[in-house]
């Protein structure tokens, strides 16, 4: 089995989805890639795409459209610039050219080039797509693909597209292994071992300055979604609410300059369990507001669930006594761990296994992040893992309209507390009298991602998506 990083599972990303949004553009990006190898941008005629199954069915809703012509146009999400979106979007549609790969001004005209059939899936994954490249001289080239979830992109040839398959040192497939190498090796802390593994990639030091790096992008975005009015897009008429959350806790007379200015103020804002509670759910609402709006998030493992951990990592900075450089790295390394736990025996996909592989995956993560700097021990670690996935089994996904926003952004809020609480028990606990392993759990979130009806599994199809009359806009 192959090993993951830490950091493919936790990465800067883009909104408002990771499996219908970052995919496809992976997508998009790899099959330019493609041509280069296989012939070359300027030999292209026309380009061709045809999303299927979940990414047809929500795709207007989750930017699966509009990811797909941006990659193919040459952009990169971790670089666009988040504000120029509907602008480049709004000229490929009016023009009806794409600049392929930025390099070619080809036709390319909107419901003919592009296609979203409701009407069928491909067999390998419910969110697949086919590209297809037409040259001058009247060949083709053509390629499946398909958003497995986090951003992460197959084929049916290879299970991960064009990726080095790489061996760590002590390899952690299951949480049993996170054990038993920990005892073999005398480790109390899970992060140690996680800091050896993925020397695989990178240095420890760089390791420790990806983490900061990761958050320091957290903090941005949830500084930039505090302070944000307005409405979201898409047609639901959704209010922003993390800016009037963040200026009632803090008070209208207070006034910051800057991000740091801002951040101090919280940390010396009014300390008791409802003000705390309130700022968790503020952080994980601006985190959710930004990525409902096309803006540059972490994912963490997805974007649907994009809102967990810089809720949990916030509050451990501000209400916590754990807060440091060193506690901020650890805690992202254990939760990057654990998120390569789920993607290696489950999924973090919400098209394979409704919510509980998204907002259920990463409030597992934030609870064993948590858990670490708070001086957990291993089995207390996995336990607090165990026990937050616990209480998400069977969580559909059902989003009004395809859109990431109802019940989607309150519902990281709820990860956000359940991963604390998990913490909590856990650190009050004995590992050695719990009935129920990570792994079990693990096991049991696939058998019920198996047995899940395909309503509710982001085709909006089924539960609170029909329930809830929403007028077309």
């Amino acid at each position: 089995m192959e090993s993951i990083s830490v950091f493919e599972i936790i990465k800067v990303g883009i909104g408002p989805s990771s499996s219908h949004t970052m995919g496809p553009w992976n997508a998009a990006s790899a099959f330019i890639r493609i041509i280069k190898r296989e012939r070359s941008i300027a030999e292209v005629k026309e380009v061709f795409v045809e999303f299927f199954g979940s990414l047809a069915k929500t795709g207007i809703g989750h930017g699966t459209d509009i990811a797909g012509m941006l990659g193919l146009n040459g952009e990169d999400f971790k670089t666009i610039n988040t504000s120029k979106i509907d602008e480049k979007i709004e000229y490929i549609k009016r023009s009806e050219t794409i600049n392929l790969g930025g390099e070619k001004e080809i036709p390319f005209i909107y419901g003919h080039h592009l296609i979203l059939n409701i009407s069928k899936s491909l067999d390998f994954h419910p969110n697949g797509m086919i590209f297809r490249a037409v040259f001058e001289d009247g060949t083709e080239l053509v390629q499946d693909f398909y958003s497995v979830g986090g951003g992460f992109i197959a084929s049916q040839e290879k299970n991960s597209i064009e990726k080095q398959c790489v061996r760590t040192l002590y390899p952690c497939h299951k949480a049993s292994d996170i054990a038993k190498y920990c005892q073999k090796l005398g480790f109390s802390r899970i992060s140690d071992l996680i800091l050896i593994n993925e020397e695989s990639w990178r240095s420890q030091e760089e390791t420790r300055e990806e983490a900061l790096y990761i958050w320091k992008q957290i903090k941005e975005c949830v500084y930039k979604g505090v302070n944000k009015e307005g409405i979201l897009p898409g047609g639901l008429n959704v209010t922003r609410r993390a800016a009037g959350m963040n200026r009632k806790l803090l008070g209208d007379d207070k006034i910051y300059k800057n991000k740091k200015e801002w951040f101090q103020m919280v940390v010396d804002a009014e300390e008791n369990f409802t003000n705390i509670n309130k700022w968790i759910s503020c952080f994980a609402l601006a985190v959710n507001e930004e990525n409902a709006s096309f803006g540059r998030i972490i994912t963490a493992p997805t974007n649907g669930a994009s809102g967990v951990i810089p809720a949990v990592l916030m509050y451990s900075q501000a209400f916590t006594p754990f807060k440091s450089k060193d506690a901020i790295a650890r805690f992202l390394l254990v939760a990057g761990e654990i998120g390569t736990l789920f993607k290696k025996n489950a999924t973090i996909s919400a098209a394979m296994g409704g919510c509980q592989a998204e907002v259920g995956v990463s409030s597992a993560m934030a609870a064993a992040g948590l858990t670490e700097i708070m001086g957990g021990s291993v089995g207390q670690v996995l336990m607090a893992a165990e026990i937050a996935m616990e209480h998400h089994l069977g969580l559909t996904c059902d989003p009004i309209k395809g859109l990431v926003q109802i019940p989607c952004i309150e519902r990281n809020t709820m990860g956000a507390i359940k991963a604390i609480t998990a913490a909590n028990i856990a650190l009050e606990s004995d590992p050695a009298k719990a009935k129920v392993t990570l792994d079990e759990v693990i096991q049991t979130m696939w058998e019920t991602a198996l047995s899940m009806s395909d309503r509710f599994k982001e085709t909006s199809e089924g539960g609170l998506a029909i329930a809830v009359n929403v007028p077309e806009c």
